[in-house]
């Protein structure tokens, strides 16, 4: 071993004392011996040097010049080299149409300068430094207030949407806490201590709950109960034991009328599965049947005791299904026809008292409004063209063959009666203060009445402060995520006195919580360098650190219990815990976050509630598809981490996930029903794989047409990892087709943009990849002759100059390339750490990957890899 790497064990062992874990140390020692530098320099003058030479870097022709860096030291312009390999990995080195070196001396020269660059890394570790202030966005502050108080809220309309940086929103250089940010903290954290303690309002809240236009409701959706259609289901906490009012409102048509349907139509109001109403919109027949009478209905005066609708006097009685019609029709036209303006004015009117006041116990419920299924029977209307549910218009026809529903509003609580129990409370309040039966205030006003009148005020005072406290300590261990001191909780107590001056014990613990829920401790993860680590150097993360890092990685959440005591025992960091850990946590439910967060945004899923199709173009497409094609994607992305598939499955898997009207979309038979379900694929099939899915190929397009630059960028950022430069400034769009012009293909439009050599450099890499899936259209369907009528023509170059036909001949292509995986890997590590990977980090990335090539590439080893690497588990110092 030479000097200075017994000088560097050194330096990491006292490092490595310090942070109580072990350092870092070169696990992989290599034989010595030095390479043939002479043959790397020649293989370098000879396809490399023409061009990166120093007069054209003065030129601007290129970037970097090779000709002023010393290959005996590589790792002196490491930065620089790391470039080199990920361009010649991808095949980008040299250029296209430049002369190209044999496939074995271009591979033995990269292999070199990667085992240069490695073994550099092995004797300097560089770990990278995280930022230390790293604010949680807004989906880790929801799952963090589920996990810390079992309590689901929708943070959504709360904060505001958070910044994006290297494609994801939970890179800590952009997550900023600004002061407009902070008062919306401090009006959620009101919100949601009420919500958790259940303490009443000062008023009612209203919720209010749209359900998209173009989403079909002619049959039963996922979730919704057996029987119905349509609809909306809602996952709503009720803060308080007390009444709520839900309104619900049909949807119109283009010209804002409610429209007129054959059979009366029956909307469902459930709470829990439990119907509480049932509101009825008679057909043009005649009067709508009268319905059974409701459970429950004679106990709209006792306290409240679930989900029962209130049966006093209803806002409109017709209407509500108690007896006789909705809406009595007038007479002439069939009753409510469309040549009855009265009928149509009347019925337009139908929904405006449709609310029920129903007695709800706190706690987390599912509020569900359908429409009750009459039949699968009914005949189909004369003309029925397109499957997107069309409203009627000006030279429209209704398309729809039942009532939709528009909208929904939940307000209260009204007459609340406290919150003796529910899941949020049974959390908060681990002891509860000694006193005399029947002491404890409901609300403030007893509270404060309480206070004055009582004697021994001092003693209860006391139990009570001992009681905040060990709630208070609880929630801040959870909550800071590591062991917490007398003066973490201060804070909580001092506005725990206020609160409970006001009203009673309760009132002081919200208030507390509600201190709690906008400590910097909480909002902010804050990773301090070790005292006493020299400037610039790495040291090992603690446990409590590292326990943080491995939940928001996985779980987008705080550390559970299980995290939180390993890392006090300082065993976390142990390889064969931590990797015990990595299993348990991918098999919890919470891990559907990461699916749903790192698929969402490397994937583009998030652009897709945005995508909004040409209705000329793509008269088909809605928003039920548009779900489904979302709800592919994450099933098979979750099936390849959970079944312990390979990473390259992502590519070439056989089967992907199908409800009825997804697998119409792609031309698979035998598949009825909104249940998304497995189907395998056939060995013809172009579906297989990311590149075969609609989700993808949709986000990847324009609203009217498909475009190869699009999706060949998107490929070359997300699966090659070599995203290309910014395109100048000004450059034109491609120009419609007109009638005077002859229609040409997508491959002749796209030409033109060729023609300037400033363009040619980039299209030249990524219009191949994207019209080799030109045979899918704008929205993933498949074709086969292009807008001219022509045959397409998929075939194209991989920029390494590997021929391929087709998106099974792409996949290929990029199989045989060993980019996918690493660009993987860095996109799980970018994720994991949040902030960018740099040169520095490459040869860890190197090294998971060369580890996971053992197990065939599985996407959890790849997991796994990243969790026990050196930039996840260490950090640099500040300085040097």
């Amino acid at each position: 071993m030479h000097a200075r790497d017994l000088g560097l064990g050194a330096l990491l062992g006292i490092l490595g004392a310090l942070t109580g874990a072990s350092p870092i140390r070169d696990t992989s020692v290599r034989a010595a011996g030095q390479p043939a530098i002479e043959a790397q320099a020649a293989f370098l003058k000879r396809n490399c040097l023409g061009c990166h030479s120093q007069p054209q870097k003065q030129r601007g022709t290129v970037p970097v010049a090779f000709d002023t860096l010393d290959l005996s030291q590589v790792s002196a312009d490491a930065k620089t080299w790391e470039g080199v390999v990920r361009k010649m990995r991808a095949g980008l080195m040299p250029p296209a149409g430049m002369p190209r070196p044999d496939r074995g001396s271009h591979d033995a020269f990269v292999t070199w300068l990667e085992g240069e660059l490695d073994r550099s890394a092995r004797l300097n570790p560089n770990p990278g430094r995280t930022e230390p202030l790293h604010r949680l966005n807004r989906t880790e502050y929801q799952n963090a207030v589920r996990d810390l108080l079992d309590l689901r809220i929708d943070v959504g309309a709360l904060l505001p949407a958070d910044d994006a940086s290297y494609g994801f929103d939970n890179i800590a250089g952009v997550l900023k806490l600004s002061p407009t940010l902070m008062e919306r903290y401090l009006a959620a954290a009101q919100k949601i201590s009420r919500a958790a303690v259940g303490t009443a309002p000062p008023f009612p809240a209203v919720d209010y709950f749209r359900v998209a236009d173009d989403l079909a409701q002619d049959d039963r959706l996922p979730g919704q109960l057996f029987g119905t259609r349509g609809g909306t289901t809602i996952h709503y906490t009720f803060p308080m034991d007390a009444y709520y009012t839900i309104r619900v409102e049909l949807a119109r048509d283009l010209n804002e009328q409610v429209p007129i349907y054959a059979e009366p139509q029956q909307l469902e109001v459930s709470i829990d599965g439990e119907r509480v109403q049932l509101f009825t919109l008679p057909g043009v027949a005649g009067p709508a049947p009268a319905p059974a009478q409701e459970p429950g209905s004679d106990n709209a005066d006792d306290a409240p005791a679930g989900p029962k609708a209130d049966s006093g006097p209803p806002p409109a009685a017709a209407q509500r299904g108690g007896s006789g019609p909705a809406v009595r029709p007038p007479a002439g036209r069939g009753g409510g026809g469309r040549g009855n303006r009265q009928g149509q004015e009347l019925r337009n009117r139908a929904d405006r008292e449709w609310e029920v006041r129903v007695p709800v116990k706190a706690g987390a419920r599912d509020v569900q409004v359908a429409f009750v299924k009459q039949t699968s029977a009914l005949p189909e209307t004369v003309r029925l063209p397109f499957l997107r549910p069309y409203p009627a218009g000006v030279n429209i026809a209704e398309q729809r063959t039942g009532a939709y529903l528009r909208s929904v509003e939940i307000a209260g609580p009204y007459d609340p009666t406290g919150a003796e129990q529910s899941p949020s409370r049974d959390r908060i309040f681990v002891c509860r203060p000694e006193r005399a039966p029947g002491a404890r205030p409901a609300t403030a006003l007893a509270g404060r009445a309480a206070a004055q009148s009582r004697g021994g005020a001092a003693s209860i005072d006391a139990n009570d402060a001992s009681c905040a406290r060990t709630i208070f300590r609880a929630l801040a261990r959870r909550a800071y995520r590591r062991p917490v001191v007398d003066a973490d909780i201060q804070p909580m107590l001092t506005f725990y006195q206020e609160g409970r001056q006001d009203g009673g014990f309760d009132a002081g613990i919200e208030r507390g919580l509600r201190r709690l829920l906008v400590s910097p401790e909480f909002l902010l993860r804050i990773e301090s360098d070790l005292p006493g680590t020299a400037a610039g150097r790495p040291y090992r993360i603690s446990d409590v650190d590292l326990a943080s890092r491995l939940s928001f990685f996985l779980w987008s959440s705080i550390p559970d219990e299980e995290l939180l005591k390993l890392a006090e025992q300082k065993r976390l960091g142990e390889a064969a815990v931590l990797e015990q850990q990595v299993g348990r946590m991918i098999g919890d439910p919470r891990f559907a976050a990461f699916i749903e967060r790192f698929a969402g945004q490397w994937l583009f899923l998030d652009n897709l509630a945005a995508t909004i199709p040409v209705q000329q173009s793509f008269p088909d497409f809605d928003d039920t598809l548009r779900q489904a094609f979302r709800r592919e994607t994450e099933l098979f992305f979750e099936s390849v981490i959970r079944e312990d598939r390979s990473a390259l499955d992502l590519l070439r898997a056989d089967y992907t996930f199908v409800n009825e009207r997804l697998a119409r979309h792609y031309g698979i038979a035998n598949v009825k029903g909104s249940r998304f379900r497995r189907v395998e694929l056939g060995p013809d099939s172009s579906r297989g794989g990311l590149l075969g899915q609609g989700s993808i190929l949709t986000v990847t397009s324009y609203p009217d047409r498909t475009s190869p630059v699009v999706r060949g960028k998107w490929i070359l950022e997300n699966l090659l990892g070599v995203p290309p430069p910014a395109p100048p400034p000004n450059i034109p769009e491609l120009k419609p087709p007109t009638f005077a012009a002859p229609v040409l293909s997508m491959r002749e439009r796209i030409a033109q943009h060729r023609k300037s050599p400033t363009c040619a450099s980039c299209h030249n890499m990524m219009d191949p990849l994207g019209l080799a899936l030109e045979n899918f259209d704008g929205i993933g369907r498949w074709r086969a002759l292009d807008e001219s009528g022509a045959p397409i023509d998929a075939a194209g170059v991989m920029p390494d100059g590997t021929r391929f036909d087709g998106p099974a001949g792409l996949k290929r292509a990029l199989l045989g390339s060993d980019r996918f995986v690493t660009t993987l890997t860095e996109k799980l590590m970018t994720f994991a750490l949040g902030r960018g990977v740099e040169y520095y980090d490459a040869p860890a990335i190197r090294a998971i990957v060369r580890e996971s090539a053992g197990t065939e590439y599985r996407l959890s080893s790849l997991i796994r890899g990243v969790v026990q690497s050196a930039p996840f588990r260490s950090r640099r110092a500040s300085g040097g």
